[in-house]
């Protein structure tokens, strides 16, 4: 038995992730025939087989345990280089960085020239997706560091709380609640509260931040975005909750939405953070990275 190449890993996570060779191949910018020739390789050196062909691309129970071993000496191989990479200073590497929608269009233009500034001649990719989708690519290496939002449940890795988000009440012109001097979360039990659909950790941020349950409200609409949820609110479909930066941002120009700040004893607000792998050589450069975006962030 030979040891397997880190090209033939990787045709075999990326096979894995797609499930199908022609797109495998193209993501791997090979032909369908040269990565079929290197898997069935990696096969016969193993002595196993590690995908069930067919209708549909399989993996077998012991090929899924081999694809995240495999994935695990990609990363280590990442490290290998990254701290080879890190010898010479911080920000010396290419910078894959992974946001989430409900903060993306309002933070990315305040901080993205700073950021660039550091990074110099190295390449800035930023992926923007949601928090799990982001957290699975951070696991498999894809990413190296996330700008999210806690309360999230971000399992091993670490997190670096940079900076709280207050959520404040959005509320159509005229609304009732417009003229009570002080809104309590009590209040909002008895109207229409429009959130995020699910997979969305805003949705649930703003529950578990006023001390609610999506069962204890009515609502009548979920939405894909903010800027949907603010023209849900004007046009009196309900009323909804959105991060200060975001109203910062200017999100409810030229609407007649209206702002208010929910009073209560404990903050209701998110905590904006930078997430990475915990054994990532880059630790020290991702915390001065937090530090450019703490500075930047008005």
């Amino acid at each position: 038995m030979h040891l397997p190449t880190v090209k033939q890993l990787h045709y075999l996570c990326t096979l894995a992730e797609y499930r199908h060779f022609g797109r495998a191949a193209e993501a791997c910018f090979i032909s369908q025939s040269a990565l079929s020739t290197a898997i069935n390789e990696l096969e016969q050196n193993l002595g196993v087989t590690l995908f069930e062909r067919g209708s549909s691309i399989l993996l077998t129970p012991i090929g899924d345990s081999l694809v995240k071993q495999a994935r695990d000496v990609l990363n280590q191989l990442d490290n290998f280089l990254e701290h080879a990479k890190q010898s010479q200073g911080a920000f010396q590497s290419d910078l894959r960085f992974g946001v989430i929608p409900t903060i993306a269009p309002f933070l990315l233009p305040k901080i993205l020239k700073p950021i660039q500034q550091l990074y110099g001649t190295n390449k800035l990719y930023i992926r923007e997706d949601l928090s799990p989708n982001l957290i699975d690519m951070l696991g498999k290496g894809e990413l190296d560091v996330l700008l999210f939002a806690l309360p999230y449940d971000t399992g091993v890795f670490h997190t670096e709380e940079l900076f709280a988000d207050e959520l404040v009440l959005c509320l159509p012109q005229g609304h009732i609640l417009n003229d009570k001097q002080d809104v309590s979360i009590r209040d909002l039990k008895s109207q229409d509260v429009l959130l995020l659909e699910d997979g969305h950790c805003l949705r649930d941020q703003s529950l578990t931040a006023c001390n609610l349950q999506a069962r204890d409200l009515s609502i009548p609409y979920q939405a894909t975005s903010l800027n949907t949820l603010v023209q849900m609110v004007v046009n009196n479909v309900g009323i909804t909750l959105l991060p200060e930066m975001a109203v910062n941002a200017n999100i409810t120009h030229d609407t007649n939405a209206q702002i208010r700040h929910i009073k209560t004893k404990r903050n209701i607000n998110r905590s904006i953070a930078l997430v990475w792998r915990k054994n990532s050589p880059r630790a020290e450069e991702f915390t001065q990275l937090g530090e450019v975006i703490e500075q930047h962030r008005v």
